[in-house]
């Protein structure tokens, strides 16, 4: 099975990993030529992924058309705010029949769209049943290493999911798959969000009891956002949302528990984005999950903090006391109002 993997960041190149790993022919297309450069002559992703030789199978170029040409499988790592723009360019080089995957975590900011509703409006409808989206508790590096990773693969046609499934499934990368879209794709996003608000906490020196609060209530939050959506809320308690979360929120590793971290230590956010040299995507989806709570009438008041402290100047301190001494209400909406 030929690939193409767009975007050679650390997330696309691991997930072609996977695939060159496999044994399939992989091209990675991305626009920075360096990046593009450093793989194609010393098999090394140098900026997003140092030290880690990359499969022979894996192959790069800054050719959109190169890259799609004759690609059975098509996967889409870029960021949110991009994917409309690739994805339009991408579609007339698209091989009739291809399988594509979304490994992208966001929603747009304009349109409040996820990308499953971004791509349905980027491509042709024949693309539409073969779309799927790829989500679950995993860091690239880890990836790319080859350390045991389980994600989920949802598609709303089942036999599709199972063929992308069946495509990244290895030894080392376990795959599931969902017909639950919505819920794949409100749990990869909004725990960026959380992951933000537990840095935050971790950057002001709270302990353990925070973070497991923070955890618990922030999927408290996305479990409500999807449910409204149309998901189902066993999805939020599976890999795309609780395994997903748990990471996010728990490690060094992520980009957005890093920015809160510093936002916590009183570091500006223009400082933080600019020394990741990535995108944390819980920036942006802080306020298109806030607008999408709104619109849909979704009370969510971390996420409503991290925004306040992302966009209206709040302190984190501010923040964290107007959520302790918010109204007491029972734990769950089945025992009281």
């Amino acid at each position: 099975m030929r690939c193409a993997v767009l975007g050679a960041g650390s997330w696309g190149t691991a997930l072609g990993s996977v695939l060159a790993g496999k044994g399939f022919p992989v091209t990675l297309w991305d626009v920075d030529q360096d990046v593009v450069a450093a793989i194609a002559e010393r098999g090394e992703n140098t900026r997003y992924l140092p030290g880690i030789t990359l499969p022979t199978h894996l192959g790069a170029t800054a050719d959109l058309a190169t890259a799609l040409d004759g690609a059975e499988l098509v996967v889409l790592v870029v960021p949110s705010h991009v994917m409309r723009s690739v994805a339009a360019q991408a579609q007339p080089h698209l091989m009739p029949g291809a399988l594509l995957v979304s490994a992208a975590k966001g929603i747009d900011v304009d349109t409040l769209q996820t990308m499953s509703e971004v791509l349905k409006d980027a491509l042709d409808p024949v693309w539409h049943d073969r779309l799927t989206f790829l989500s679950g508790p995993s860091f690239a590096r880890e990836v790319a290493i080859g350390l045991p990773t389980v994600v989920t693969v949802a598609a709303e046609q089942e036999a599709v999911a199972q063929q992308v499934q069946e495509a990244f499934r290895s030894a080392t990368f376990r795959t599931y798959y969902t017909t639950d879209v919505v819920g794949v794709e409100i749990g990869g996003c909004v725990k960026n969000v959380v992951a933000i608000a537990a840095g935050i906490a971790d950057g002001l020196g709270f302990g353990s009891n925070s973070r497991a609060a923070l955890i618990t209530r922030g999927l408290a939050e996305i479990t409500r956002l999807a449910v409204r959506l149309g998901a189902q809320p066993a999805t939020l308690a599976g890999l795309s949302g609780l395994g997903d979360l748990v990471l996010t929120c728990s490690s060094e590793q992520s980009r957005n528990h890093t920015v809160g971290v510093e936002l916590g230590r009183g570091r500006a956010l223009d400082d933080i984005t600019a020394s990741l040299g990535q995108v944390a995507e819980g920036v942006l989806n802080a306020r298109s999950t806030k607008a999408l709570a709104e619109r849909n009438g979704v009370s969510m008041p971390i996420c409503e903090a991290v925004y306040a402290v992302l966009y209206e100047g709040f302190s984190p301190t501010d923040a964290v006391v107007e959520l302790m001494t918010r109204e007491p209400k029972p734990e769950h909406p089945s025992s009281g109002r």
